[in-house]
């Protein structure tokens, strides 16, 4: 694909559902979390990561939210660096995340899209949008949340094979993805 992207990635949480851990660095398969992230926006023109700087990612652009307080704040932070026309908004602890999702949600980017999960709920930190678009929603939203900001653009929602949404916010997510068996089906 030849569609001219940037690559924003929120990896600066507090990972409070893992004790604190450095969640960006967990490995699963031996890489980072953040790294595999990186691995599939390889053809962005600009990788931005709101967060801590990494060492295995030189070709990035570090930054931090100021003050520090959630998603939306870092959003706006990394959507500021932001030059390309669209713009993959993405979690840094997708670690079935491949370059092919990406293509998938930037082919449907108009003006968003995201990746819905296997219970079709959204996953607001696996997307991808028409940056302006973007940009005039952030600059008349004054909430915290995620889905507050994102849900009223009215995205496409895209269910892709290989769970790319699946996130890993707990320990026993973190095991799962290290095992290869990914998420376990809700049981509601």
């Amino acid at each position: 694909m030849s569609v001219r992207y940037d690559a924003c990635v929120l990896a600066g949480g507090q990972a409070r559902r893992l004790g604190g851990r450095d969640k960006p660095g967990m490995s699963v398969g031996g890489r980072p979390l953040i790294e595999t992230v990186a691995a599939a926006v390889s053809d962005a023109g600009r990788l931005i990561v709101v967060g801590p700087r990494r060492p295995g990612l030189p070709q990035a652009v570090f930054l931090r939210e100021d003050p520090p307080g959630g998603p939306v704040p870092a959003l706006r932070a990394g959507l500021a660096e932001v030059t390309a026309p669209l713009v993959a908004l993405l979690a840094a602890d997708l670690p079935f995340l491949a370059a092919e999702h990406v293509r998938a949600l930037l082919e449907a980017a108009d003006p968003g899209a995201v990746l819905i999960d296997d219970d079709g709920r959204e996953q607001w930190l696996a997307g991808a949008w028409r940056t302006a678009e973007l940009a005039r929603a952030l600059a008349r939203y004054d909430g915290r949340s995620l889905h507050g900001l994102l849900a009223p653009l009215a995205p496409a929602r895209l269910h892709l094979g290989g769970a790319p949404w699946f996130d890993c916010d707990t320990m026993d997510d973190l095991l799962r993805a290290r095992s290869g068996t990914g998420p376990i089906p809700n049981e509601e």
